[in-house]
């Protein structure tokens, strides 16, 4: 029994050491304020609980049948990280645009802002929250469970990164008020150049990996 306890808190803090910063809470914070920056707090605060359970179920799925479902559609990590890429240059661009959607008054203009529901599921959830790194990460500790015990440790650790990835989200309002409209402005402009500069290397190491296997 103490021999399984310590297996399983070894495997508990291997799996903790490799989600937690290759889904970087805190890097991603900034990006997901820019992101919502258009938002009520509470349209905010939905965006971030939803973004984070997408991640936690996303992640789920590839631990327990990534794998199976890359094989069964044909689907590289190498298409993941250039689809990645693209989304994250489309929302990176917009920031930098410093677009916001609250401030559209128009019925054409109102059709054309993104629901808080839509961008909690992409690009918040998918790809900011669970991007290449995080669902690689999945797979690589899924490859390394040896028993259900192992499975069931690697959930809760998806659950836990992904819980703290919430609570660091919703802290976001109080960063908000401090910054300022004119500060998150600025803040946002950079962090759009920062997410096309990372949108860009994930096309290129996407590409590069590709070209490798040809």
């Amino acid at each position: 029994m103490l021999n399984l306890i310590n297996t399983e808190l070894e495997f508990f803090i291997l799996c903790i050491s490799t989600l937690l910063p290759l889904v970087n809470p805190l890097g991603i914070t900034p990006i997901f304020l820019s992101m919502t920056e258009g938002y009520k707090s509470n349209d905010r605060i939905l965006i971030a609980k939803k973004g984070a359970f997408i991640g936690t179920v996303t992640l789920i799925i590839f631990a327990l049948f990534g794998s199976i479902v890359f094989s069964f559609f044909g689907i590289t990590l190498e298409a993941f990280q250039i689809m990645g890429g693209i989304i994250f240059f489309r929302s990176g661009l917009n920031m930098l645009d410093a677009k916001v959607g609250r401030t559209r008054t128009t019925a054409q203009e109102q059709e054309e802002f993104i629901s808080a529901n839509e961008i909690a599921y992409t690009p918040v959830g998918i790809p900011l929250i669970t991007g290449p790194g995080a669902i690689t990460g999945a797979l690589l500790l899924s490859g390394q469970t040896q028993s259900t015990f192992n499975f069931v440790t690697l959930i809760f650790s998806i659950i836990l990164v992904m819980l703290t990835v919430r609570f660091i989200f919703l802290g976001g309002d109080k960063i908000t008020q401090r910054f300022g409209v004119t500060g998150m402005r600025i803040v946002q402009r950079i962090m759009g150049l920062i997410l096309m500069v990372i949108a860009v290397q994930f096309v290129i190491n996407g590409v590069t990996a590709v070209i490798r296997y040809m």
